[in-house]
């Protein structure tokens, strides 16, 4: 191969002359490599040549050193070229590092749940449940979280998305509006959104209806209604009503995951029970044209969720216990529907309501509820003694001045038309009626029945339904029949752990109950 002289030139330069000459020969063959040892002159020509390679690199080193800036600037490129090379490795480094945890997240979110939001997470990893207890009651057996998906007939992801609790969202599961109330005011009512609302009935239907209930409590439990509230009442002569304040809001989160805990179920599967049948309060803020809903309290039963007063029956259960045993001791009947409970005796046990509400308050108190100051009734015989908005005197009967107006309010409407009218505080008059007529039926039925005869009829002419349709089309927020006498109090506080009812469990499936206030919503 034949070489440029440029070419030639250089590999003398980066050797000798010389060793370059002995190189060729010994290519070219005139310098057999196989023939002995070298003479003394072929290993000097080539020491020469490696000391002149030295040298070349030598003097070339301190040519560089002698222009000090230049040295320095080709150190500075040489450095930004490594970190340059060292940065793009790293970042190369942590993307497929980002990319195998991204997937290695997605799978485990696919498979299972191991977050759900601040202060809620800590033992989301025990999924080991009290088998035992859980068969005594008669409870479907849930080890975690992707047992429950299944049982519900919903993805786990879908199930992370009901419980996952948020301090700030953009979306909320609950529908919030106010209602008035019997005593003046308003209340805030929590209606879940249909999701959210299936998973409470799924809750309700397949857990905490099969718990059974103390025999007091009446209200929310199949097969009792305010009349059979009101029955062991009648004829007493004295009759006492108390109401227990902000009743549904003072059952925080984590009295509702102790109840699902001590129901036998692991950690795991409590905490997303618990979260889903409780929210926070939450102010609705509008930034840069999106809203936000901030929650503005702790979690608590929510009042207008369906699992809202069996998880409240359940965890009452221990203050019905020793409410019934006192009852017991000075001679009283009692009974409580919700946040309503009532007393009532005859005879000598009378006299001793003094004792009775004494005990009472500590009973309260050590349960974690307040009693409304404002709510306490003590009824004589001479009074008109009522339960639940049931007159209770010698039968079970209705309030006459109130069963008056609604008559002549219908013989109203019959010549004048809707225009004008009210009944209760609701805003839609239709439902406030109708909401009473159903419960004049419910005390008594054949009453009952009549006033909605007569309100149907009405309702059905022609004129009162162009006027019932403008009212329908006016409404803003949906409204709860205004039904006069039935007293549904609900609101908060703080609540120490829940007690679990020491029963066997009920083996049938309850019957479903009456239709409950929040459905006729």
């Amino acid at each position: 191969m034949s070489l440029t002289r440029q070419q030639l030139y250089d590999q003398i330069r980066a050797s000798s002359k010389e060793e370059y000459i002995l190189e060729e020969m010994t290519r070219l063959g005139f310098w057999p490599n196989n023939v002995g040892q070298p003479a003394p002159a072929v290993t000097l020509i080539r020491k020469e040549g490696e000391l002149n390679r030295q040298l070349n690199e030598l003097l070339a080193e301190k040519q560089k050193y002698r222009n000090k800036r230049k040295m320095l600037e080709d150190m500075r490129k040489d450095r930004m070229a490594k970190a340059k090379l060292k940065r793009a490795e790293t970042k190369k480094r942590r993307e497929e590092e980002r990319v195998k945890r991204a997937a290695e997240w997605a799978a485990t979110k696919n498979l299972q749940i191991v977050y759900l939001g601040e202060d809620v997470s800590a033992g989301l990893n025990k999924v080991t449940p009290d088998t035992a207890q859980l068969t005594r009651f008669g409870l479907p057996v849930l080890s975690d979280a992707v047992a429950l998906a299944n049982a519900m007939n919903i993805t786990i992801g879908k199930l992370r998305y009901l419980s996952f609790s948020r301090k700030i969202g953009h979306h909320t599961h609950y529908q919030r509006f106010q209602v008035p109330k019997k005593s003046g005011g308003t209340r805030v009512i929590s209606a879940p959104m249909p999701q959210l609302k299936a998973a409470q009935h799924w809750i309700l239907e397949n857990i905490l209806y099969k718990i059974k209930n103390n025999d007091a409590a009446h209200g929310f439990v199949p097969g009792k209604s305010i009349v059979t509230n009101a029955t062991p009442h009648i004829g007493q002569d004295i009759v006492i009503n108390l109401d227990l304040k902000d009743f549904f809001p003072s059952v925080a989160y984590k009295r509702v995951k102790g109840l699902f805990c001590k129901l036998g179920y692991a950690e795991q599967v409590a905490t997303i029970l618990g979260l889903i049948c409780t929210e926070p309060e939450v102010d609705e803020v509008l930034l840069d044209g999106r809203k936000y809903y901030v929650a503005k309290t702790e979690r608590h039963l929510p009042q207008g969720a369906p699992t809202s007063p069996a998880i409240t029956n359940l965890i009452c259960y221990k203050l019905d216990q020793r409410f019934a045993g006192l009852a017991n001791k000075y001679g009283y009947a009692y009974t409580r529907y919700a946040d309503d409970m009532t007393f009532s005796a005859k005879g000598d046990a009378a006299d001793k309501a003094g004792q009775l509400l004494r005990a009472i308050k500590m009973f309260v108190k050590e349960e974690g509820f307040t009693l409304h100051p404002e709510k306490l009734k003590v009824m004589r015989r001479g009074d008109k003694q009522e339960v639940t908005g049931i007159v209770v005197n010698e039968k079970l009967s209705l309030d006459r001045t109130t069963l008056r107006k609604f008559r002549a309010l219908l013989h109203q409407i019959g010549h004048t038309g809707l225009s004008g009218k009210s009944w209760g505080k609701g805003k839609n008059i239709i439902s406030s009626m109708e909401g009473y007529a159903n419960f004049v039926y419910m005390v008594k039925p054949d009453l009952g029945a009549k006033l909605k005869s007569s309100l149907t009829a009405l309702l059905q002419r022609e004129d009162i339904k162009a006027e019932a349709r403008s009212i329908w089309a006016g409404e803003q927020a949906p409204t709860t029949p205004s039904v006069a006498g039935v007293h549904i109090n609900t609101t908060p506080q703080a609540t120490p752990a829940a007690e679990v009812p020491p029963v066997n469990p009920s083996t049938d499936k309850p019957a479903a109950p009456d239709k409950p206030w929040w459905d006729v919503l």
